[in-house]
């Protein structure tokens, strides 16, 4: 059996642009960076990025050019694809490894970033009250034996 499967979290580096298929559906495609901190050999921090080119079709297409823009973050669960074309003003072949997403998972969403609904205030009087206590039920007051149980 083979496996071909990537999971990568990561910022937007620009903006989903969705464009239409000839069958009617709709394609979105995004890039991503990741990045990874590690210590070198003489003891001082690096920082590796990686950018990653996102493909999404139907309606997960959709999704993804309404909420997610530049800067968002998304978790991204999909599998390698390498596409392959003829470059017609160098004529040599040309390459691009491509992330086709399954899954996207669209990180929070601050004010910073223009997402979300502002929070309405509430006042004492509008605040969600605790549920009483249920008096109903009548709990024993002595300790269970455990030799009265019959089981």
């Amino acid at each position: 059996m083979y496996l071909n499967k990537v999971m990568v979290f990561g910022n937007l580096t620009r903006d989903p642009e969705v464009r239409a298929l000839p069958n009617g559906g709709n394609v979105c495609s995004f890039g991503i960076a990741t990045n990874r901190v590690y210590k070198k050999q003489d003891g001082s921090k690096a920082e590796e990025v990686e950018f990653h080119n996102i493909v999404t079709f139907g309606k997960l297409a959709d999704l993804c050019a309404q909420y997610l823009k530049k800067g968002s973050s998304a978790y991204v669960e999909g599998r390698l694809k390498t596409r392959s074309w003829d470059d017609k003003d160098s004529g040599k072949k040309q390459y691009k490894t491509e992330i086709v997403a399954d899954t996207v998972q669209f990180g929070p969403r601050s004010a910073a970033t223009g997402g979300g609904a502002p929070k309405e205030r509430t006042t004492d009087a509008e605040a969600p009250q605790k549920a009483p206590k249920d008096d109903a039920i009548d709990y024993p007051s002595e300790d269970i034996n455990p030799d009265d149980i019959p089981f």
